[in-house]
């Protein structure tokens, strides 16, 4: 039998296979590094003198364990497998409990690890181990003694160079070890791999008697009221047990024992056989039958294995899925999540399976409740934050963190998935809500946690976003699965649109768990959103799922206002969410009427606009936008009115935070659109340009208070007032008359250095137009302007020529009054 994953000890392979660390043992070695060759040599002088002198003093068990710790390397041959058989049979030696469990191990290793020893000494090492179990075990029992006394048994019944004779009596004694001393494993269970590992060997054995009974054994224990508990780790060993011993039949063609295990355990298991048991072992049989498709036994055999195996795992799945009534979230038994977990693993391990009903929405369970349980997690923190408990929590959060179940989070998604593509409409249906609820579900728990924690305690904070980042990576995969299924002309339109729009939505719940850009993200938003553009009531929709203003700026969570006053650019989780809809949104515009955009989108708009994060702010100037860019509605008239309600607050709100939370890019894009996509003449426009130069000299009088050679560095300075005017010079193509007087006004109230470089800015403007209409009324002005710049007379007074005096332009900026007045 080959020799799985290059492990010569079974135990240890299960134990890594299961996500238990090596490191843990039986025999609780305190060392944690392999002892030197001398240090070896020495411990086998003072064994032998031990037994030399009949006297086993107290240095003599530090012997021992010195040997222990050099397992993976150390050798045990036949004259040291004679000493240590001699130690433990002598009369004239008392020896301690400790040493029996240390003995037994090295005398494991001689098995294991011996090509061929000597006949003899096998006869006279089962011989004694007889003696041992029936003389001393009663006296000295402990968890250590047992567990090392099965696996000794169990190795000496596996190896090949053991009588039969020999191996029957091996097996008959460790049948009644697990059948009469089971409750040792229960005091103390890290020594259930070595227990298992026995049976595994014993199984593996030639030796067909008391086959059925060690089976017995294995699937019975785990339901005695005194036996070991059941667990997802135990579950993982139990799958790789089978595995390695079905494996090992396969190979050696032991085809009887195989069908053994097809008829009592997969086909016609006992009624006190436990089912989380069954549904492990049946697993590991899937994963051995799949690794040796081809090989040389028998496909009938293989068949009828794979089938009874896949038979009862959907059973239990099926048994699981009817007594909680479908797809569970919130259910607390115990023994349904346990099995849930189970089933998670044993698909994830035991390689592709037929898909069906039970399995898909026992996985769509365990992925929401046992692998990314973050609505239990946060009613529980939040539970443990009123009573001071925080601590507690932050040590099971962590603990599922580095669960072996979340490290195959990954391929359980992907084992879901697969199983999507192929079930009923039904359950996809069924699964699909559950999904998109799931996420509406996480952003409300998430929001709350994250305002709660957030400086308070935000190492667990962090710990349940790395289980929600993974979260949201199987969204993005179910996403594109449903996707795929979904948009294509098989379905009806109206099928497809109401899908597209509660992607869209559920995209938006998890958005702020999102921490790298996933081309299957993009490829999904891509698709859906492509529906929503088409079709007006898909995009109204969406822009209705976004919060309310009242909802943004109020928090209605009566526990998280006693904690804490509530300011709405501070909650991440919503701006997340918002900055999804402010970005998704101008892809479909066009689509959005005005009554919607005044009701739902503007007010948002506006109040994102404040947004100290720039590119929260920016992506609410780029809403502007593409909603004044836009202009296809059927009611064209109600459309630019609008508009141009919108500018006036749109120029208030963006100047008012300018500089600091506005972005210079991001309000003058929305200038520059509004300049060229409102009726000529409009008020707006002249309200928005008027703005800009008051705005303006403003600023440069702030500056030239504090920074008069400003001008001496024009081209390297980054001044607020450098960037408006630079505005104004960009705009002069499109506006002329309003801007021509306003424009004039601001240059002329600037320093001489100034002066010239604005003016050289101009010409280099004009000259380069090639805007024949507007060219020669923009020579003209230009002329002018630069001749009152010339004259040594006042500025102020001279200026009235071109553009009036200073006081009268800023007269002309009207106050804004609150947008929900406007509207």
């Amino acid at each position: 039998m080959a020799r799985q994953a290059n492990s010569i000890f079974l135990e240890e392979w299960l134990r890594n296979n299961s996500g238990v660390s090596a490191n843990i043992t039986s025999r609780q070695s305190s060392a944690s590094s392999s002892s030197s060759a001398r240090a070896i040599i020495q411990a086998w002088t003072d064994l032998r003198d031990s037994l030399q002198n009949h006297r086993f003093q107290p240095h003599h068990l530090p012997s021992l364990k010195v040997l222990l710790n050099s397992q993976t390397s150390l050798h045990v041959a036949d004259p040291q497998a004679k000493l240590l058989l001699s130690i433990i049979s002598s009369r004239n030696l008392d020896l301690p409990s400790e040493s029996y469990p240390l003995l037994l191990r090295l005398l494991y290793i001689w098995v294991r690890k011996s090509f061929k020893p000597s006949p003899a000494l096998i006869d006279l090492a089962v011989e004694v181990l007889t003696n041992v179990f029936d003389a001393e075990f009663s006296v000295k029992k402990s968890p250590f003694f047992y567990a090392e006394g099965l696996l000794l048994l169990g190795a000496f019944s596996f190896a090949p160079y053991v009588p039969e004779k020999s191996k029957m009596a091996c097996l008959q004694l460790l049948c009644g070890l697990l059948e009469g001393e089971y409750r040792l494993v229960s005091s103390f269970e890290g020594i259930l791999p070595d227990m298992l590992a026995g049976i595994g060997y014993a199984l593996s054995s030639t030796v067909d008697v008391h086959f059925v009974r060690i089976l017995n054994s294995l699937f019975e224990i785990w339901g005695k009221e005194d036996g070991p508990h059941a667990t997802v780790c135990y579950g993982l060993m139990i799958l790789h047990l089978i595995e390695w011993v079905i494996s090992g039949f396969i190979k050696s063609n032991y085809t009887q024992k195989i069908e053994v295990i097809s008829q009592e355990i997969l086909e016609k298991p006992k009624e006190n056989y436990v089912p989380f048991a069954l549904l492990m072992g049946a697993a590991g049989a899937l994963r051995a039958s799949a690794k040796s498709a081809t090989s040389g036994m028998g496909q009938g055999i293989l068949s009828r294995l794979r089938i009874s195996a896949e038979n009862l795992i959907e059973s239990v799945a099926q048994d699981l899925i009817s007594k909680a009534g479908g797809v569970s979230t919130s259910d607390d038994n115990i023994a349904s999540s346990l099995l849930l977990q189970c089933i998670s693993l044993a698909l994830a391990r035991s390689g592709s399976l037929s898909s069906n009903r039970p399995l898909f929405l026992c996985l769509a369970s365990a992925l929401l409740k046992e692998i990314f349980p973050l609505q239990n997690l946060y009613m529980r923190v939040h539970k443990y934050l009123h009573s001071n408990s925080s601590e507690l929590k932050r040590n099971e959060v962590r603990e599922h963190l580095d669960s072996v179940l979340f490290k195959e989070a990954g391929v359980i998604a992907g084992v879901f998935c697969n199983q999507y593509a192929l079930v009923d409409e039904e359950s996809k249906c069924i699964v699909e809500d559950v999904i998109w609820d799931y996420c509406q579900d996480i952003y409300l728990g998430h929001r709350r946690v994250a305002l709660l924690l957030r400086g308070r305690d935000d190492e667990l904070l962090g710990v349940l976003e790395k289980i929600a980042e993974s979260a949201f990576l199987m969204v993005v995969l179910f996403t594109l699965s449903v996707t795929k299924h979904r948009l294509n002309s098989k379905f009806p339109h109206e099928t497809q649109i109401e899908t597209s729009v509660r992607i869209l939505v559920s995209f938006s719940c998890v958005e702020y768990f999102r921490r790298m850009r996933l081309s299957e993200y993009m490829d999904t938003i891509r698709g859906v959103v492509v529906s929503v553009q088409e079709n007006e009531s898909a995009c109204v929709s969406f822009v209705e799922s976004m919060p309310s203003y009242a909802d943004l700026t109020n928090w209605q969570d009566f526990s998280v206002l006693q904690k804490m006053e509530y300011i709405w650019y501070k909650d991440e989780v919503q701006t997340a969410r918002i900055l999804f809809y402010l970005r998704v949104i101008p892809t479909c515009i066009e689509r959005v009427t005005a009554p919607i955009f005044r009701r739902v989108l503007a007010p948002t708009m506006f109040l994102y606009m404040g947004h100290p994060n720039k590119k929260v702010a920016r992506a609410s100037h780029s809403m502007f936008v593409g909603f004044i860019s836009s202009g296809k509605d059927s009611d064209q008239d109600e459309r630019v009115s609008l508009k141009e309600q919108l500018v006036f607050y749109y120029m208030e709100r963006s100047l008012a935070e300018y500089p600091g939370t506005t972005p210079f890019k991001g309000m003058a894009s929305g200038v520059v659109a509004l300049v060229r996509h409102l009726p000529a003449g409009s008020p707006a426009i002249f309200y928005c340009i008027n703005s800009l130069v008051v705005k303006a000299d403003r600023l440069c009088g702030e500056v030239f208070a504090y920074k008069a050679d400003i001008w001496k560095n024009w081209q390297g300075e980054s001044e607020p007032c450098k960037e408006i005017i630079e505005l104004l010079l960009r705009l002069i193509s499109l506006v002329l008359s309003n801007l021509m007087k306003l424009l004039a006004q601001l240059i002329m109230n600037l320093p001489k250095d100034g002066q010239n470089l604005v003016l050289n800015e101009l010409f280099s403007l004009v000259a380069e137009s090639d805007d024949v209409t507007r060219k020669p009324n923009l020579v003209s002005w230009l002329q002018s302007l630069s001749y009152l710049c010339s004259q040594d007379t006042s500025r102020v007074a001279n200026s009235t020529e071109v553009g009036g005096d200073r006081n009268s332009v800023s007269a002309q900026a009207t106050n804004s009054s609150d947008l929900h007045a406007r509207l």
